[in-house]
């Protein structure tokens, strides 16, 4: 701001003070800014900084394999540590054709779609079905099979002795984030669910009279009742489900890669034989 040679000294003291003032007040905005640029910049170093770390870190060599070991025949464990099953063998095969090496990192359910979104793995396979809810959060290969929602109970309790007998009063067991899960919630309203992050979790509770039934897919099931001579799968089913590997949303690449195998073995009928080798041994 200029003013005329004309004015009064008292009004110049007066202007040089609110000068002063105003000059003060605009430092002030001006460090304020200074310290947010500054502290916006060194958050985006640390951003950067985390991303190249992580990009360091991962090796190209590799396909990581996020699964849940607790759902014979898809994946399971025989010696408590190695992770074998269906979606094990399908792994195998896309892991070859793009020329890398398998790595399996198991962990709870919830974790496996998790650690898909947040880009921590290249894909989940573990009996995951397609849902609106997860479409939003993920991207699915094509379905590769087709399973059957079934109830299993107590052959001595006998609380429920239907599929139909399954209500909103009935204290169900499911696995936490499967499709049963969400089933019970929204389709059933049950009032009492229990969420496991293993099946033998609840089949021990289903057979020390804790819970009236569990809610599972067929095939788990039928491991589950081998092992379990007093448990048993009623007639029928609640629901039919089919399952697709998860990949984090927008890696178009990968999963044209993985349909691409996928739709090889189901129409050689490799998924099948995958079922079968892991249901009869």
């Amino acid at each position: 701001m200029k003013k005329f040679a004309a004015v009064l000294l008292t009004g110049i003291m007066v202007f040089s003070m609110a000068a002063c003032g105003g000059k003060g007040n605009d430092a002030g905005d001006s460090k304020e800014t200074t310290e947010a640029v500054t502290t916006g910049a060194a958050d985006d170093a640390e951003t950067t900084a985390a991303s190249d770390e992580t990009a360091a870190e991962k090796d190209d060599s590799k396909l990581i394999m996020a699964t849940e070991a607790g759902f014979a025949p898809y994946e399971y464990t025989e010696d408590g540590k190695t992770v074998v099953g269906v979606d094990v063998d399908i792994a195998n095969e896309i892991a070859k054709a793009m020329g890398k090496e398998l790595e399996i990192q198991n962990m709870n359910f919830d974790s496996a779609l998790l650690s898909v979104q947040q880009g921590k793995v290249d894909f989940a396979a573990a009996g995951i079905s397609v849902t609106p809810e997860r479409e939003e959060q993920m991207d699915f290969s094509i379905e590769y099979t087709t399973s059957r929602q079934v109830v299993v109970v107590n052959k001595e309790a006998q609380r429920v002795t239907s599929v139909d007998g399954v209500t909103a009063d009935t204290v169900v067991g499911v696995q936490a984030g499967t499709v049963a899960d969400t089933y019970c919630q929204d389709d059933l309203g049950v009032k009492d669910l229990k969420q496991y992050n293993k099946f033998m979790e609840a089949a021990m509770d289903l057979k020390n009279d804790k819970i009236d039934c569990i809610i599972m897919d067929s095939l788990p099931a039928e491991e589950m009742v081998k092992e379990n001579d007093d448990l048993e799968i009623l007639d029928g089913e609640v629901f039919t489900d089919k399952y697709a590997i998860a990949v984090q949303k927008g890696n178009t690449e990968l999963l044209d890669q993985i349909n691409e195998v996928l739709q090889k073995l189901v129409d050689e009928g490799k998924v099948d034989e995958f079922i079968i080798n892991h249901t009869t041994k």
